[in-house]
């Protein structure tokens, strides 16, 4: 039996990117999906560009916000749309290898996991760069020292979990939903495989020094950890962080 997939993406000023992100949905393996895009205010063409897509594929849905909200907030008027029983995330410019749903949605009925996630390729206009692993599994207080789930790689199960949304926060919205969900569930698990491809040569890749400043305000705003709480987590996280991108080939 097929389950429908509902892939959720933020859009904003991706038009250059956004046809090959389609591409590799339609290239999916995996058939039983529905694409819904909330562009975010752009303004070099990407609506128009999503409205001619979607004239020629009735699985696209289309949404566009009046204001600039944010992709947190941007996901999320995607996620109340959604009407699969699971949620992927795929931002515009972004790519998924033709058998990632294929493989990660009989992965996680056949084993009963609610929130599964898989390794993924950082790459840039002219070449693959390297493989970002991930571990086999992680949970709650694991993900609070170290973000493993890539959220280009993400699908969690309605059936199991409801909808789940992100906090309504400019950056770390995916690790805010990750961890809302681990305290219902104890384990997210891994597809060891590289089913992702991480672009890194936008404007959306955000340089290290912001990252840092948005993972503090992150620990104190949005999960509340106390002062020395958020300097030994966020100790902890900037060590991890270094260790992270390790190259597989």
């Amino acid at each position: 039996m097929s389950h429908l997939v509902s892939i959720i993406t933020p859009l904003y000023n991706s038009a250059f990117y956004l046809e090959d992100t389609y591409k590799s949905i339609v290239s999916q393996t995996y058939s039983d999906w529905e694409w819904i895009v909330t562009d975010d205010g752009s303004t070099d063409g990407s609506w128009e560009l999503l409205k001619s897509l979607a004239e020629q594929d009735s699985r696209i849905t289309t949404i566009r916000n009046k204001k600039n909200l944010g992709a947190g907030a941007s996901r999320n008027i995607a996620i109340k749309k959604a009407r699969g029983r699971f949620i992927a995330f795929l931002d515009a410019d972004d790519l998924w290898e033709p058998t990632k749903l294929s493989e990660q949605i009989p992965f996680m009925i056949e084993n009963e996991y609610p929130l599964t996630y898989t390794h993924y390729t950082r790459f840039n206009s002219s070449r693959e760069l390297n493989v970002v692993t991930a571990p086999e599994y992680t949970t709650y207080k694991k993900l609070m020292y170290s973000n493993v789930i890539g959220c280009l790689t993400a699908v969690y199960d309605t059936q199991a979990l409801g909808k789940r949304y992100m906090p309504l926060i400019r950056k770390r919205q995916d690790m805010g939903l990750w961890l809302d969900i681990l305290k219902d569930t104890p384990k997210a698990y891994c597809l060891p495989k590289p089913l992702a491809k991480y672009r890194m040569d936008t404007g959306m890749t955000a340089n290290k020094l912001t990252v840092l400043s948005y993972q503090w305000k992150f620990y104190r705003d949005v999960v509340g950890l106390s002062l020395p709480k958020s300097l030994f987590t966020f100790a902890v996280y900037a060590v991890k962080g270094t260790m992270k991108h390790r190259s597989k080939r």
